[in-house]
Parts: structure tokens; sequence; C-alpha cells
């Protein structure tokens, strides 16, 4: 096990009308908010006006800037930044999904930054202070509403990068299951794939002696595969979004990597794709993740093998753990396609002709990966094995 420095800065507010306590936790940071947000369901389903009404009790000033689409566009961020300069904000609430948090952050990392936000994703520069944040949920995936990342899509080029750092850690997050009812069941599925693979990429690591987060992270994968047919075809059933929303956070927010050291290339991989093709994240995932495990599964195939026991029930063949392995990955790829998620790239309508383009982009600061090191040829075949 590796030493490790676990502390997680989010407070979770988790239930039934929480989001009405926004305006409470919110003032705590300043008197001046800027409030982001997405399209228009959040006015549709009524979220909006609590949420307002809610900070306008307490006295908060509201900024507002909606139109956050997936895979963020640094374009919007770079409008958030000049905002926050101009109306000098004390304070940024996100009310949405990954997107919408993920663009709130690189807002608050370039409030106080004198060069183009940009820069942190190219590695220029470096995130040293945030605006706080805080996050009214609404699609449980990203896991973004606890983690110290930020995904952003830059349109010139069509690169999608992340950058991390504690200060983008959100102050606080508010949960109310009963806010995803109204997710259509394909974005409730990508966002499924998306935790999933959050825990994925930690799960399969170099690092011995793990168990306990082993255990967590198998836990926490079972729990999402029980219900997650339960929400796609129940979207009301409280009891199972609940399981799902608290899922997703647990996934991203560090604690099933204490001690290990994941691997992340598949997250990589499929950035060129939607940075490409504006495809959905967790879909993306759904494609790439299987054809990861596909290349690289004889590297340690004791892991595969527990992998597909522990979270698949599969039985091991002490004279075949091959086949045992490869079983695992097989489930993998018949759970997504299950609850509706493409596994092939031609599935995705996404043919061959960039593979070259995105394995060089995705390759050209350095190698992917740490269970392998994965690069530019590497990819090409991952991609060869998606298609």
């Amino acid at each position: 096990m590796q030493n490790f420095t676990f502390q997680n800065g989010t407070k979770i507010i988790f239930g039934k009308d929480q989001e009405q306590l926004v305006g409470q936790e919110a003032v705590h940071y300043g008197e001046k908010l800027l409030l982001h947000y997405g399209g228009g369901s959040i006015k549709e389903s009524g979220l909006y006006d609590i949420v307002v009404q809610s900070l306008h009790e307490q006295g908060v000033e509201i900024i507002e800037l909606g139109g956050v689409k997936p895979n963020p566009r640094v374009s919007l961020v770079r409008e958030g930044v000049t905002l926050c300069k101009e109306h000098n904000i004390d304070f940024i609430l996100a009310v949405g999904g990954g997107s919408v948090i993920d663009s709130a952050k690189a807002i608050a990392a370039g409030a106080n930054y004198d060069g183009d936000i940009w820069d942190f994703f190219t590695g220029k520069s470096s995130v040293t202070d945030c605006l706080p944040i805080g996050v009214v949920l609404t699609i449980p995936a990203a896991g973004s509403e606890s983690s110290a990342g930020s995904v952003v899509t830059n349109e010139e080029g069509d690169y999608k990068r992340a950058v991390g750092h504690d200060t983008m850690r959100p102050k606080f997050a508010i949960l109310n299951p009963v806010l995803t009812y109204t997710l259509p069941s394909y974005q409730t599925a990508c966002g499924i794939t998306d935790m999933i693979s959050h825990i994925l990429e930690r799960y399969f690591t170099n690092e011995k002696n793990v168990e306990l987060t082993d255990r967590l992270c198998e836990a926490t994968l079972k729990t999402i595969i029980n219900n997650a047919h339960t929400v796609i075809e129940d979207p009301t059933n409280y009891a199972a979004r609940a399981e799902i929303m608290w899922a997703g956070t647990l996934a991203h927010n560090d604690l099933l990597n204490t001690g290990r050291i994941g691997d992340w290339g598949s997250h990589d991989i499929e950035h060129e794709i939607s940075g490409i093709y504006d495809i959905a994240h967790g879909a993306g995932l759904a494609i790439i993740f299987p054809a990861w495990m596909k290349y690289v599964y004889k590297h340690d195939v004791n892991r595969f093998v527990q992998f597909a026991n522990r979270v698949w029930d599969v039985e091991i063949d002490l004279n075949d753990v091959e086949k045992t392995a490869l079983a695992g990955i097989k489930k993998t790829e018949q759970f997504f396609s299950s609850i509706g998620m493409p596994i092939t790239l031609k599935e995705a309508n996404i043919g061959e002709e960039h593979f070259g383009e995105m394995a060089k982009k995705g390759t050209e600061r350095g190698s992917l990966g740490n269970f392998i090191k994965l690069h530019e040829a590497d990819v090409f075949e991952i991609y060869q094995l998606a298609k």
C-alpha cells in the first residue's frame, strides 16, 4: 500500500428537499454569487426558482451564466471568468451535472489568474487558488461534486483536457435524489457508466496489498450494478436513485484510491473521442473500457480474475484462469449494452478516419495510463479493438 493523505473538504448535504438550504450554505462564502447552469431544465423543473429564492432570502446578489453544454467549452468558461472579474464575484454556485460543475471549477480557477484559463489545461501554468464553489447536483455521474478535478473542451483543435487542484474541490454539495427523477434513461445510463469507470480506473492498479480498497471498490460497483436497471425502468424509485447518487460521489471523491495508484488511460483515450465527436462521456467510456481491458488483461490476469469473480460472480476456472478473466470483461460489455450504452465505435456512428489523429494527440504529452504505459501505437490498437 502506498503512503497517502486523505482529506476531502466537501460538505455533503443529502436527501429530500435539501436544495432549499442552498442560501444558508452559500452566504458563508460571500454576498455576490455567480449562478452557473446548463440549459432550461432547471427552470422547467422549478429548481431554479427554489435556488434563487433561497439565495435571495439570505441577501445574496446573483449574477447568472447559463448555457453549459456536455463536454463543457472553454469559450463559456472565459465568459464566466470575465463576469467574475467585472462583478467581483465571491462565490460560484453550480446547479447541474458534471459538465456544469467542471465549467464552474475552471471559472473559479481563472477568476484569480491574469492569463488565459486554457494555460492550466496545457500545463503552461498551475492552479494555486480558486474562488469557493458550491453545488446543487442534478445528474449523478461525474463525481465532480466532491472531486478536485475539471475537464474542459477547447473548440480550437477539439482538445479535451483535465486539470486538478485541491482548491477546486467544492465547499458543499447538495444531493437530492428526487432531482434525478426526470433524467432521460440514456442520460441516467451514461452517468452509471461514468461512475463505474471511475471505480475501474482505480481498481486496476499494480499496487499490492490493497485489500480494503479493493473491497470498497467491489462493493460500490455491485451496488451500482444492482440498482442500475431499477432506476432506468422505474425512474421515481427513491431508494434506488439514492443508492446510485451516493455511489457516484463515492466513486470519485478519492476515498477508493487511497493507498493505490490508478490507471486513467481509458479516460484519456475517451477524451479524444468526445473532443472530436462530442459524444457523451459515459457512452465513450462504455466503448473504450472493454477495449482497454482486452488489450491489457494479460499484464495481471489474476486481478482480472478477481474482478470477474467478486464483481460479476463468475466462477473461477482454475484450469483456465484466462477464460475467467475474459468472462469478466464480457460481462462488463454486456452490462453496458443492457443499459442502452454503445459498446463499439460503429454503434456510435464513429469511423476509423481519426484513429491516427486521436492516438497522436492523446499521447503528445507522454504515455497514458499506469497499469501499463500506453504509447501512440497502443492507443491506436485500442481504438481498433473498439471499432
